[in-house]
């Protein structure tokens, strides 16, 4: 008689068990379809950007409009679109350096930035240090001979002149340092060290 009874009460043990998890499944489903994350789901895919826009990229102090699609880099935009050249496209993925650009006056990458990314951002490019008032840094890459075949010579100059305007004073070890993530393939780095000790010295 106790056997049976400890099987009947083990038995709606079970059962009890099996409902309650049913119920809490069926519960769930049902909250789920009225959670406000799914009912959000179409407004978040409303809002993604699809096919050519129009937007205004402020570089080297003017405000230009360029139309872009999403894909579309910041490198991509200032050659094809606005003609500024001097950001190369060595290395798609940056590793060169040579697309160097100051975006808010860091130093980033123009061929894994993209455009609409830095939309209401101040972008200089190598073209805002030359011209009539040509900054120092470029004069002093003229003056040590700081490049060949010209490739790199863009980014350099753009990661020298941010390196200095962080860093004034900065040491041959600091210097090089800070170039770290850009590469010649000439070879011509002592002489790229020497100018850009020779801004810091003010011999330019």
């Amino acid at each position: 008689m106790t056997k049976s009874n400890e099987y009947t009460d083990s038995s709606r043990a079970t059962v009890n068990r099996r409902s309650f998890l049913k119920g809490s499944g069926a519960v769930a489903a049902a909250t789920a379809l009225h959670s406000p994350a799914v009912e959000a789901e179409p407004q978040a895919a409303a809002n993604v950007v699809s096919g050519a826009t129009t937007i205004t990229l402020n570089v080297n102090g003017g405000d230009h409009k360029v139309t872009v699609e999403p894909r579309t880099t910041l490198l991509e935009a200032l050659r094809s679109q606005l003609e500024l050249t001097g950001a190369k496209p060595v290395s798609s993925d940056g590793s060169s350096g040579a697309s160097t650009v100051l975006v808010d006056g860091k130093p980033v990458m123009a061929s894994t930035t993209l455009a609409m990314a830095v939309t209401g951002k101040n972008i200089e490019t190598v073209e805002s240090l030359g011209g009539e008032d040509t900054d120092a840094v470029p004069r002093a890459f003229v003056k040590h001979d700081a490049q060949q075949c010209g490739f790199c010579t863009p980014g350099f100059v753009v990661a020298v002149r941010a390196l200095l305007n962080k860093n004034p004073d900065a040491t041959e070890s600091q210097i090089r340092q800070g170039l770290n993530g850009n590469i010649c393939r000439c070879g011509t780095y002592n002489n790229i060290i020497k100018a850009a000790l020779d801004v810091v010295k003010g011999g330019v």
